[in-house]
């Protein structure tokens, strides 16, 4: 079944059809729900292509990436899960475009430029992030999972997670505990996430009264098993000895709960560990031993969120706008306590 026999049966010529079936408004309701009702009975699917000519449009969105971030592993597989079950419930297509750092903006500008994709999604954002800026100044359909510095005096779309809350949350219990000397094994801080994490511990240890201790802190690490170990080695061999470990990622609490065995100490007990969880199906959380405290939200849900509003986005040609921070669960399980009287 084609276009042209879709409109003989229907009496239409092909143009009537054609605008019914992409939605245009001068079609009146009763012959575009006639055209509907008869392309599902006879199975119609439209030739992209023609579609494409006739709307402009592409039916793809795009993500562009820089290869040597290497967030996007086990995260961004994830994300791109959440993108690709929307996709499937709304006929796009997706295009992943892989860059480097150096040319990241030109491939913005070529891309643009060539029309590849009808709107983009922009991950990872850096808290000071240039591409914001550009893809501002331009007619593109975007939208950002996350924030940058300026949200606030911009218009752009974004969903983000309450990255600052939850980790200010997070450490509160820690210092409700009793402990006093918190280490943080968190991310790359140029980038928004994992300075809001930062930003959160350090305003809940203010808020406390305890000093922010440097050398407690850990930052700019790739989300892997090995920097997590190293790191927690490190931290732990320090005296005095913190008593808690709040780490960005569960991946990296992977590697802390080596180091933690490789020490003799023990999960729970000599130490505490909340960790951030993005909701990862082969690392769950309430499965480990003992099972993890943790700051948790949906990476998969925010990348299904995301490219439902992008293709909103889209279909209102840039009048549909969100701004949304998702909330974030601190669940309380056996990976923290009371802090010891040794090391209170």
């Amino acid at each position: 079944m084609n276009l042209k026999a879709l409109s003989e049966r229907l009496g239409l010529s092909q143009t009537t059809v054609s605008r019914a079936l992409n939605g245009y408004p001068e079609v009146g309701k009763k012959t575009r729900e006639r055209v509907l009702k008869m392309a599902g009975e006879l199975n119609y699917k439209p030739n992209r292509f023609a579609k494409s000519l006739a709307t402009g449009k592409t039916e793809h969105i795009g993500i562009i990436y820089s290869i040597e971030n290497n967030l996007i592993t086990p995260l961004f597989n994830e994300f791109l899960g959440g993108v690709t079950e929307q996709l499937a419930e709304s006929g796009l297509d997706l295009s992943i475009i892989p860059t480097t750092a150096a040319n990241e903006l030109e491939t913005y500008h070529n891309v643009i430029n060539s029309g590849r994709a009808d709107g983009l999604i922009i991950s990872s954002p850096l808290w000071d992030d240039p591409r914001i800026e550009f893809l501002s100044e331009t007619n593109t359909p975007f939208i950002v999972h996350g924030r940058t510095s300026n949200f606030e005096d911009k218009s752009f779309s974004f969903i983000d997670v309450d990255n600052f809350g939850g980790f200010e949350k997070a450490t509160q219990l820690l210092v409700d505990m009793g402990h006093k000397n918190i280490a943080l094994i968190n991310g790359n801080e140029h980038l928004t996430f994992a300075f809001q994490r930062s930003q959160g511990y350090t305003s809940a240890l203010q808020n406390a009264a305890l000093p922010v201790q440097k050398d407690l802190i850990l930052s700019h690490l790739d989300m892997t098993e090995k920097n997590g170990y190293q790191a927690t080695l490190k931290v732990l061999r320090q005296t005095p000895r913190p008593s808690a470990i709040l780490v960005s990622s569960i991946i990296l609490a992977l590697g802390t709960k080596r180091a933690i065995r490789e020490l003799d100490l023990t999960l729970g007990e000599d130490i505490s560990l909340i960790t951030y969880d993005d909701c990862l199906p082969y690392l769950e959380a309430s499965e480990f031993n003992p099972a993890l405290t943790t700051v948790q939200s949906s990476i998969r849900q925010a990348g299904f969120e995301i490219t439902e509003h992008l293709h909103k986005i889209i279909q209102s040609n840039g009048q549909h706008t969100i701004q949304k921070i998702m909330d974030v669960d601190l669940i309380v399980r056996n990976s923290t306590s009371e802090v010891s009287a040794k090391l209170a």
